[in-house]
């Protein structure tokens, strides 16, 4: 677990009420961050239910950010999904609510995703590759595109690409 001087701690999802958070979280993050990018009738038909249906079915390597008892942000981490990355660690998801935006919380989350995935020399993120803003956040934390992409049908064709950050 990471605290910092102010409220908000890291920690890995041990209770229903986390998860529900997370549930929470990915609801409401994506709508706040997507408007625009992906269609909007496939934003205004997501629940917050369905979302924690998600997290309660998958709740290994969940970290959550808590500002005192509610959820705030979380990521998901896990080892390669990617056949070309067989050996690599992955960011599967990481979301914060834009209220805390600017508080360094998503670079605490993945500071302990990363930390988490142990002693792997390539970690790799998906991304919407309209979402500017996490794709600067990506550039920043020292992840850089590797040229592939995917097509997700999210109501609408949208294209996410994968960034990759080498560690030695």
């Amino acid at each position: 677990m990471e605290t910092i001087n102010d409220s908000i701690c890291i920690k890995s999802a041990e209770t229903d009420e986390e998860l529900c958070g997370r549930g929470y979280v990915h609801c409401t993050a994506w709508q706040e961050a997507y408007r625009g990018i992906v269609c909007d009738q496939y934003l205004d038909t997501m629940t917050v239910e369905a979302t924690t249906a998600r997290a309660r079915k998958f709740p290994e390597n969940t970290l959550v950010a808590k500002d005192k008892d509610k959820v705030v942000g979380f990521a998901v981490y896990s080892p390669s999904r990617d056949e070309d990355l067989a050996d690599a660690g992955e960011v599967d998801a990481i979301y914060v609510l834009s209220e805390y935006y600017g508080r360094k919380i998503g670079y605490r989350l993945m500071n302990e995703a990363i930390s988490r995935l142990g002693d792997v020399d390539t970690i790799f993120v998906w991304v919407l590759e309209k979402n500017e803003r996490a794709i600067s956040f990506y550039h920043k934390y020292g992840f850089e595109f590797d040229g592939a992409k995917k097509e997700w049908n999210l109501g609408t064709p949208v294209s996410i690409v994968r960034m990759v950050m080498k560690r030695k």
